[in-house]
């Protein structure tokens, strides 16, 4: 098995639809030992969704909002004489007002939470918990959606992804002399809680489903999910600072206002 005695933080499950559930099932069928966060009112959800995976996984407190949690989260991890092989980035958030076609009219405070939520975070978890993990190094993705063009009313969080993308890079230079490997997977569209928030997104599935050349599922995440295990294992240890992409194929041909079927 790909993770066979790793152990791998996976932050920001919700319900099974979302993708960062199908990372955690996935690695958990690949031998990992998984560990959860979550914080207020979403950690029901999150302690629910993790009665769905076998064996259970503990779910720890995590709100990137609050610096402290960072250091608390590593503390208790530290404590217990456990190493982080794996980190999972799936945390994403950004206000209505930043989204939906407001773009010109987003005050900085919404701006700047979905910054911090969606891009910043990523930096703060990873510095945190670098210190845990192996001598050897280890592995970080985080989740992402394609930040090369604009699209429809995602706004401020498209400007976040291209922020994350930026972040992946840097630290991939900064930590690639401790072994550790930063990578992106950018996902197609899929039908998650997140999702429903981004006003004009159901469209999106049906335009992938058509245009991507492999096609896409949007109710299907376990492609995603086996991405981001082949990322964590060690059979890519040379890869660091990429963004790879699981959409089909999606993001390499143009828009095209043909069916599926028709020929060129």
């Amino acid at each position: 098995m790909l993770l066979s005695g790793k152990r791998i933080l996976v932050t920001g499950v919700l319900t099974p639809a979302s993708l960062p559930f199908a990372v955690a099932r996935q690695a958990q069928e690949d031998g990992a030992e998984v560990i959860l966060t979550s914080f207020g009112r979403a950690a029901r959800l999150t302690e629910r969704s993790a009665g769905r995976l076998s064996p259970r996984p503990e779910v720890l407190k995590l709100d990137v909002g609050q610096d402290s949690d960072f250091e608390e989260l590593a503390a208790t991890i530290g404590a217990r004489g456990q190493r982080i092989d794996g980190i999972v980035h799936g945390v994403a958030f950004a206000p209505t007002d930043a989204l939906g076609g407001s773009f010109l009219s987003t005050p900085w405070d919404s701006a700047a939470t979905a910054l911090r939520i969606s891009a910043y975070s990523l930096k703060q978890l990873v510095v945190a918990l670098e210190p845990l993990m192996p001598a050897e190094g280890g592995s970080v993705v985080t989740l992402d959606f394609d930040a090369t063009q604009a699209w429809p009313g995602y706004d401020w969080m498209g400007v976040s992804k291209a922020a994350l993308e930026s972040v992946v890079r840097y630290l991939a230079q900064y930590l690639g002399r401790r072994g550790i490997r930063v990578n992106a997977v950018s996902a197609g569209p899929t039908y998650t809680t997140a999702a429903k928030g981004i006003p004009g997104f159901s469209r999106f599935p049906e335009v992938f489903a058509q245009q991507a050349p492999l096609g896409w599922d949007a109710r299907d995440s376990s492609p995603v999910g086996k991405t981001v295990v082949a990322l964590l294992s060690d059979y890519f240890p040379a890869t660091t600072g990429e963004l790879i992409h699981v959409d089909g194929g999606f993001h390499a041909v143009g828009a095209s206002a043909r069916g599926p079927e028709e020929p060129a």
